[in-house]
């Protein structure tokens, strides 16, 4: 059964919102060894039973945690998942995130049952200190962040408020007022993510479009990038990548035209679902194609983008009665200049794809994909 556009639509948004949970591992790490460090010197203090076994409960969940960012990291980031893989992958990611939040609360109400003030405050440190990284690091998945803000702090927000004390009384409202906001913080955003995911997969954000694929054309690539490659190559790398696509002139030649154009057509559609929020897929004409992925802490970032475009072309296309298979090559440049020409670095990214090419078409055998760094 064809899904209809806005259900299309709305499921591309949804996966492309679950792949941004396994952008990183790296917070995940630094909480494990906040929490380790937190954890241990407790126990040191207060050598308490409950504390040593809840702790080293959330501990090994948030090993669990980041045992399936490392091993869906890929999968989630390169292939192509249609919505049902894509709920997998959410709860995979959620049950253990969830699960040490709830486990980091009940460690926080034990700690703050027992009458050390220091303990209590480097408790709600790291209570903190998680609840800056759900917001930052699952926002998008506004169920997910809301039950770990509130498995984390609501324990130690209503064993403050027993204590009864005024100092307690306001640790209590204050650490409840920074939930409510970031709750509040994270409808907002998401809501904003939401929208702007949108507008890109539709392409309207853009003015000057082709007109047989509705991708920005290549003079709204230029534009883009003048616009905000300098702002955004501050914070990280730009990558460039060159895109053909394999075996497209026989489907021409075989089928005509016509059947061409709406390949192309679902090309773009597929190159569209598969980028990020943020980035942007043009023509270029013919059946070459660019993207511009900003914002990036490591090349391997745009490897993984380069192994998804490739992925997605990858799949049957269905047309009425056939069913066509191509593949894409990819020549891709990665640099921290926002200040380059954007024809200097596709003429480079259109070197690096032609000597790929030319690389995997030695002793006369077929380009399958060439992607090279």
């Amino acid at each position: 059964m064809t899904s209809s556009p806005g259900e299309s639509l709305a499921e591309r948004a949804y996966v492309e919102l679950v792949r941004s949970l396994y952008e990183t591992i790296a917070q995940a790490l630094y909480m494990l060894v906040i929490f380790l460090v937190c954890f241990m010197l407790i126990y040191q203090a207060e050598q308490d039973r409950a504390i040593l076994l809840i702790g080293a409960a959330a501990l090994l969940t948030w090993i669990f945690r980041i045992e399936v960012a490392r091993r869906f990291r890929q999968r989630a980031l390169t292939g192509v998942i249609a919505k049902p893989e894509a709920r997998r992958l959410e709860l995979a990611f959620a049950v253990p995130y969830v699960g040490f939040a709830v486990l980091l609360g009940a460690f926080g109400a034990r700690v703050f049952a027992l009458p050390d003030p220091e303990a209590h405050m480097l408790t709600i440190c790291t209570i903190m200190g998680f609840c800056a990284g759900v917001v930052t690091g699952v926002g998008r998945r506004p169920a997910i962040a809301n039950l770990s803000l509130l498995g984390a702090a609501g324990p130690v927000i209503v064993m403050a408020a027993l204590r009864g004390t005024p100092l307690y009384t306001g640790l209590a409202l204050i650490t409840a007022a920074y939930l409510v906001g970031g709750m509040q913080a994270l409808k907002m955003r998401f809501e904003i993510v939401k929208a702007e995911i949108g507008k890109r997969l539709l392409s309207v954000s853009l003015a000057r479009s082709d007109s047989l694929t509705a991708l920005p054309n290549r003079l709204a690539l230029r534009e883009y990038f003048d616009e905000n490659a300098r702002l955004i190559s501050s914070s990280g790398l730009i990558a460039v990548h060159y895109l053909d696509l394999n075996g497209f002139k026989p489907v021409n030649d075989d089928h005509g035209h016509s059947v061409g154009d709406m390949l192309l057509a679902l090309v773009a559609d597929r190159l569209r679902g598969a980028i990020r929020s943020g980035d942007i897929v043009a023509r270029l004409g013919g059946d070459e194609f660019a993207v511009l992925q900003y914002g990036l802490h490591r090349s391997e970032e745009a490897e993984f983008l380069a192994q998804r475009l490739v992925a997605a072309i990858g799949q049957p296309f269905h047309l009425a009665d056939l069913t066509l298979s191509i593949t894409a090559s990819i020549g891709t440049v990665v640099t921290g200049n926002g200040r380059q020409d954007l024809a200097v670095l596709l003429d480079e990214a259109d070197a690096r794809l032609y000597l790929a090419k030319r690389g995997r078409t030695e002793n006369g055998q077929k380009v399958v994909n060439g992607t090279d760094w």
